[in-house]
């Protein structure tokens, strides 16, 4: 008999720190920076990049000490997967919270940490910049890939 994944069976609140990590599919998409339209309150996705996000792993390159190098970065954690706007529509927290399954190409379920890219799911190949190659504010504008969930 087969074992039912822990991501069936627990809520997030109940997943171990070592289950939640696993969860991550490694889409990096939560590492892309955002802007917020204040008229409308919509929300785009750009294709600049935290400076610790590897392009091609869609890893971050220091994850244990990200918030001392990148004081703004978010500790994703179950407050946050249900109130902001800006996580994709395929992000594994975002579905186990509402009691849905984990896509085909979610490594959990593929048991292939690169399928996330070969699903064309990740970051990868949308990375333009990275923020520290930006000079001002409106150099984001120019790199918006299109809107959240959009």
């Amino acid at each position: 008999m087969d074992k039912v994944p822990f991501y069936k069976t627990k809520t997030l609140e109940q997943m171990t720190s070592e289950e939640w990590e696993s969860l991550c599919d490694g889409c990096g998409l939560c590492c892309l920076q955002k802007l917020e339209d204040e008229a409308t309150g919509d929300i785009y996705v750009t294709s600049v990049a935290c400076r610790l996000l590897d392009a091609k792993t869609c890893q971050c390159s220091d994850y244990q000490n990200r918030k001392s190098i990148v004081p703004d970065c978010l500790y994703l954690d179950i407050e946050m997967v249900r109130s902001v706007r800006w996580l994709p529509e395929t992000c594994a927290y975002k579905l186990v919270d509402e009691g849905k399954d984990l896509p085909s190409w979610h490594h959990l379920v593929s048991h292939d940490k690169k399928s996330v890219h070969k699903a064309h799911i990740s970051a990868r190949d949308k990375i333009l910049v990275h923020e520290d190659d930006l000079i001002s504010d409106e150099d984001y504008l120019g790199y918006i890939i299109g809107p959240i969930n959009g």
